[in-house]
Formats: structure tokens, sequence, C-alpha cells
């Protein structure tokens, strides 16, 4: 067990996945967690689970200043000590890290109309590299870049205490997690971003994670057609318990989606969200919108490629924008989505596909390589 101690001073020796070098499986190491320093927490990691951003920034971007790093930023854990300056939290809270911060002292974060951080951007603008310059990781004497400040793949973690929402202490890490990054994104992406509404017609693309919450936002924003589009026919009946209508697999059909979708729709959709991070799926969720009012939201990231559309596809009215995080401020939001869980208005368990431990994270890797999963829980600590 760990000592609950406000204020203390030792590093903690535990386990980590390390990613050493790009496009290799991860290694678990024993590694070094420094104390926190001002305005820092240290949190004991409980569950997390791989995220499609963990597989870009390890097989896709495969930056070389990026590694070696512990990734990991979907997660759920308890504070185990804090440093100075840290009032809002104590030892022994549950707490969501987030990879989004929120200072709520910028003019981003005082303004309603984004959930974007200058003090965010300040950590991690550095393209490709996607941590911050300093870190609270080290192993055999090297240090370990913080995945998007966050490192979750490790039993101990350090974060910047703009960057950690405290939850109810009834909630179950080994589920609330999820809100860390993947639910919390799609659904936003719906009911913010996006903002369906009552009676609408949506498309979904990519039934991953991230996309069967947006699907789940599109049902309880009241959407009532809600059209899933993947190549993948195994995630169809998945996608039908969060409230998928109907179902199209681009394989299945010799036109192009938009086309596939506008005669399915009298003309197109009124509401899409892409779900891939592919870029040639971004254009095709665009065009699969009804001109005049039809909007597109770009969810899943990548920094690789440009996107590109014909101006006509605008001109026409069409709308084509982006949301991080679903739009939601992570300190103020995420105690609310865990409540709504806890109140069985949001979905979380159907999400976990499979359970596995830290040590088999790379089988985990394997799985949402494949689509064999939607999203596995690796059991890190016990609560």
């Amino acid at each position: 067990m760990y000592a609950l101690t406000k204020f203390i001073h030792n590093v903690i020796k535990c386990k980590a996945a390390v990613a050493w070098e790009p496009n290799k499986p991860l290694v678990i190491e024993e590694i070094e967690v420094a104390p926190p320093q001002a305005n820092e927490v240290r949190i004991k990691i409980v569950a997390t689970s791989v995220c499609h951003t963990d597989l870009y920034h390890l097989l896709e971007s495969m930056h070389p200043d990026g590694f070696p790093t512990v990734l990991g930023h979907e997660a759920a854990g308890i504070v185990e000590s804090v440093g100075p300056g840290v009032t809002e939290y104590q030892p022994g809270d549950k707490v969501i890290p987030l990879f989004i911060a929120q200072c709520r002292e910028c003019r981003f974060c005082k303004d309603q109309r984004t959930n974007q951080c200058e003090q965010a951007w300040r950590a991690t603008d550095r393209p490709g590299v996607m941590a911050p310059p300093e870190t609270r990781l080290t192993c055999k004497g090297k240090t370990l870049l913080q995945f998007v400040g966050t490192s979750t793949f490790s039993e101990y973690t350090v974060v910047n205490a703009m960057a950690v929402a405290k939850i109810d202490p009834a909630a179950p890490l080994d589920k609330v997690f999820l809100i860390g990054c993947g639910v919390s994104t799609g659904y936003g992406a719906a009911v913010n971003t996006a903002k369906v509404e009552p009676g609408s017609t949506c498309a979904v693309f990519g039934m991953g994670g991230v996309g069967l919450a947006a699907v789940m936002g599109c049902k309880n924003a009241g959407a009532k057609r809600i059209i899933a589009v993947d190549i993948n026919p195994d995630k169809f009946e998945k996608a039908k318990v969060f409230g998928a209508t109907d179902f199209v697999n681009p394989k299945d059909h010799d036109k192009p989606i938009s086309q596939v979708l506008a005669e399915m729709t009298s003309g197109g959709v009124d509401f899409s969200l892409e779900c891939t991070g592919k870029v040639e799926v971004m254009r095709s969720a665009l065009e699969s919108c009804i001109p005049g009012w039809g909007v597109s939201v770009v969810v899943g990231w990548t920094d690789l490629h440009d996107i590109s559309t014909r101006p006509g596809q605008l001109i026409a009215g069409r709308k084509w924008t982006g949301s991080a995080f679903g739009g939601f401020k992570g300190r103020d939001a995420v105690p609310g989505l865990v409540k709504a869980y806890l109140d069985k208005k949001v979905k979380l368990d159907e999400f976990i596909t499979h359970k596995l431990t830290l040590e088999q994270v790379n089988d985990a890797i394997e799985m949402m390589k494949s689509g064999k999963c939607i999203r596995t829980v690796l059991n890190v600590s016990p609560e």
C-alpha cells in the first residue's frame, strides 16, 4: 500500500510500459517517478487503456524526438501525493488525468466557445513530440517523456494540477477511466461540437470506441436516424447497442460512400462525424452532408497529411469543423460525465470488450490494430 501523506519527497520505483523507440513493442521496466513539484499531483493509476492516439504516436507518426516515452492518456487513479501550492486535491481523491488541461485563467478557458487552453499549448507545443519538456519519469538513467503530459501506462505518474479532474468517490475506476479520452471525445463531438438536433439524420464514420461514443451522443441528442459506417461488419452489432439504426459497409458498394448516403437520405445527412483519423474519410464525411446546413465534424486525430475538398462543397452551405476531447472543459465537465454514468444516462461498461494487465499491453495494442476490441481495460493497480 502507498502512504497517504500530503507532502512527500521520495522517489517511487514502479512498473511502466516504456516505448524506447517507434514501431517496436513496449517494454515493461522498473522506472523512477519523482515526487510532485509545485502545482503537480502524483497519481496511482488504477485502470488505463490503449487509445488510437497512442498507436498513432507509436506506429504512424514515429517522430524520433518523441521517444523514449511512456504512452497512455485514457485512465483513472487515486491521488498519492501533491506538490506545494496544490489545494484542490488531497491524497486519496479519485481522479481522471486530462490530456487537455484547463487552467481556468486564460482567455480560452474563460470563453465558453472552446475547451482549448493557452497554458496547455505552452506545455506541449512541440510538433511530433506530443510531450511537455519537463518530465518526472526516468529509467536506467535516461529521461522518459510524458506522453501528452499524462503517461498512464505506469503504476504512478505525475500530472500538472490543471490537468486533473476530481471525481465522485463512488465511481468505479475500471469503468470511468473511459471518460479520460474516447467516450468524452466521441460523445462530446456529437452533443457539443456538431450540436446534433432532435429528429435529425446522422452518419458516424468508424465504429471504434470514439465512433461508438459519437453514436451514443447522437442518440442522446434525439437523432431519429443514425447511420454507422465501417468496413468491419463485426462492429455493427455493437453499434446497435449504442443507438445506430442503419449500417453501411463501404466495401459492399461500387460507388463513393457519400453517394450511397445521399441516396439513403434524400440528399445527405444533417450531421456527420469522422472518427477514423484518415483524411480520405474526412472528405467523404463532409461530402455525405446535405447542402445548405450539413455539419461535418473531424474527430479522429492525425497530423501527417493535409485534408482537402472542392470549394463548392462549402460554398453550398456545408460546415466543416473539428473537435478535441468533445469540446469538454475537463476539470469542469468530467465530474459531471462521471455522475451521468452513475445515474445510468451514459453507457461505459458496453465499451469494454477485454480485460488485461499492464504487462499485457502489447496484446492490447495488437487487438486494437486488428479491430478485435473496442476498449481493453488494463488493470494497473488495485483501488
